[in-house]
This record gives C-alpha cells, structure tokens and sequence, in this order.
C-alpha cells in the first residue's frame, strides 16, 4: 500500500448540498410485494436524492462551497486553490475546476484542476490538496467532491437504480503549522476496473447508434451501453476484504489504536457491507455514522455527506480524531487519519 503523511494542514469546515428532488425506493415500480421491503432491510437505503437534467455536480458543489465560503467569512480573493473531484463533470472539456473558480468569483491566481475518481475520490482529493497547500505556498483552499451518479444508472435497472443518489460537498483546507499530521494508505486494483464501468462513450468504445438502446439483461435489469454496470457480487466481496485491510493499516502506519479513534466514516456503499466490516474490526456502533438511509451511494462525496449530515454536533464542539475509508470504482481504496478541530460544518443545504 503507498503511505504518505502530510503536516501543516487543518480542515476548517464541511458542507454539503443535495438536490430537492426525494425518490422513496418503497414507491419503485419494478419492486413487487415485499420486494421493496428486503431491499431496503439489506441496504439500509430508504430515499435518495435525484438531480433535474440541468443541474450538475458542479451546480451542487458550487452551493455548498457559496454557503461554506459564507459561514467561514473567508476572502474569496484568498483562496489559492480549487481541486473538484468527480465522475460526472459538467462538459468533457473545459475542466470544472476552471468554470467554478469563475462562478465563484475567485481570483485569477487560483490554482484549480480537476480529478476523475469515483468512490475514494473524496479521501484522493485530500491527499492532493493537502500536499499542494503542506509547503505554505498556499494558505487557503477548496475541495469540491459530488457526483450524481443518478445521470448514468438506468431507471430499469433494479441491481442499481435504488442505490444512488447525486450530491456535492465543499471542503476547506487551511494551511496551520501546528495542525496534527494526517496520514493516508491507498491501493489500486485495475486488473478488475471492468467490474463497476460504463461500457461507451469514452475513447475506448465511442458512442453510437447502439450505445443508446436499451438491452434487456434479464428481468428487472435492463440498461444501455452508456449506463453504469457493476458486478456486485465481486464488488461486495472486494469492499469486504479490503476495507478492514485499509483500515487496520492507516492504525499501522500513524501508530494509532483503534480506542483513540472517535470517528470510523465509511464509502457509504451498503448498510448490510458496513456492518459486518465495522463488526469484522471491532467498532463500537456509536463510533460508525451511516447516512444512507436519506441519501444511498452518493459516490465520492458520501464521506463528507456523512459528516456534514451525521457529525456536525460533535465537530463543532470538540475536537475528533477520524479515520476515513473509501473503496470502488477502479478497482481502489484508501483511508486517512485526521483531527478535526472546532470545524464549522454546515447542515444539508
């Protein structure tokens, strides 16, 4: 696994922005009897939030990053960075990062990129960030993390459809030179990127006429070229091998014990998955929020989802040591140990 520690960094503050728009997965047509019912019992995802045809995950990320900019009283004129992180950019080109400084009204000097990453995305974000910022250079910036995955799962398809919901949060990374180190642990397994992937419209199978017709798999399960697929059985056994392996080396590599952990947030992937990792290391539950029920899989912004949405009491009144893990599309992995001191974390916008 690749180690890397970074000083001089401190989060000062999380928000998070869903679209208005609530679909029950109890009311999903495909789901018959009590179909619904066991599916929600497993996932532990009863709702999700839904993204109108206009609006993007830079729309969303844009309104928390305007409110949290807001709450922290923050110049915008000194923020030297903007990294956006996600898999449902707003064009294939220009990047995002570039049309949201813009939006944002940052200054011309603002570094900004974007980068392609789905469900650790947010954990792979913050490792770049934070060492972009750890030399001084720069003092204040933002990681912007949302998708809405929602825009490439198929309605039709009941293996998928119920488990994701479209979100954008907003980070803000300040440069402190007594700020407590952060350490993070990643892994890649690319032999089997093909097991969650979106066969067209890339530069490997361009889109065509066929790319657009909708294939019946089998029944409840139909979906185009340009749909998401995922081979859940490898996926779920893969988030459960390599989770805990992720978790109990970042503990490793900072010298930690599991005790001094206040917070374990996890890729907010499935409620029946998250259990038995969190019972497999031995966490308290009390030390595991989960925030699925209201949003399901919001890719990789369900780390900071869940801490602007589950955490915000606790981190705005004391200080916590936090371990993150995020695992998915890639096949990748990573977690980072951080403190979050006194952050103003904004309630869902």
């Amino acid at each position: 696994m690749a180690h890397i520690k970074v000083e001089n960094i401190s989060i000062a503050g999380i928000s998070a922005c869903v679209p208005s728009t609530v679909e029950e997965n109890s009311s999903l047509p495909f789901f018959k009897g009590d179909e619904a019912g066991k599916f929600i019992a497993s996932t532990g995802i009863e709702r999700r939030h839904i993204a109108d045809v206009k609006t993007t995950s830079g729309d969303l990320c844009y309104k928390a990053a305007e409110d949290l900019i807001a709450k922290l009283d923050w110049k915008k004129d000194d923020i030297d960075c903007l990294i956006f992180v996600s898999q449902s950019p707003d064009y294939l080109l220009p990047a995002t990062s570039c049309i949201l400084q813009g939006r944002l009204g940052l200054k011309e000097g603002c570094y900004t990129i974007d980068i392609s990453y789905g469900c650790p995305g947010w954990v792979y974000g913050l490792s770049v960030i934070a060492s972009l910022m750890s030399s001084g250079c720069m003092k204040k910036g933002l990681l912007l993390v949302g998708d809405t995955p929602s825009k490439f799962k198929s309605r039709n398809d009941r293996t998928s459809w119920p488990l994701f919901g479209d979100a954008g949060t907003a980070t803000a990374i300040e440069y402190v030179s007594e700020a407590d180190p952060m350490y993070f642990t990643f892994s890649t397994e690319g032999v089997s990127y093909q097991s969650i992937i979106i066969p067209d419209g890339g530069a490997r199978n361009p889109v065509t006429e066929s790319s657009l017709k909708e294939v019946v798999i089998s029944e409840g399960i139909a979906r185009r070229p340009l749909d998401s697929e995922m081979d859940s059985m490898s996926v779920f056994a893969f988030g459960l091998k390599r989770a805990p392996e992720s978790v109990l080396d970042i503990l490793e590599y900072a010298q930690a014990e599991i005790d001094a952990i206040d917070l374990f947030v996890f890729h907010q992937a499935n409620y029946y998955m998250l259990e038995k990792i969190r019972k497999k290391l031995k966490i308290p539950a009390e030390k595991v929020p989960y925030c699925l029920q209201d949003y399901g899989n919001t890719s990789c912004a369900t780390i900071p989802l869940t801490l602007a949405t589950q955490c915000s009491d606790i981190l705005t009144n004391k200080k916590k040591k936090v371990v993150a893990t995020a695992f998915g599309v890639g096949l990748s992995w990573g977690s980072v140990l951080f403190s979050l001191d006194l952050i103003q974390c904004l309630s869902i916008q």
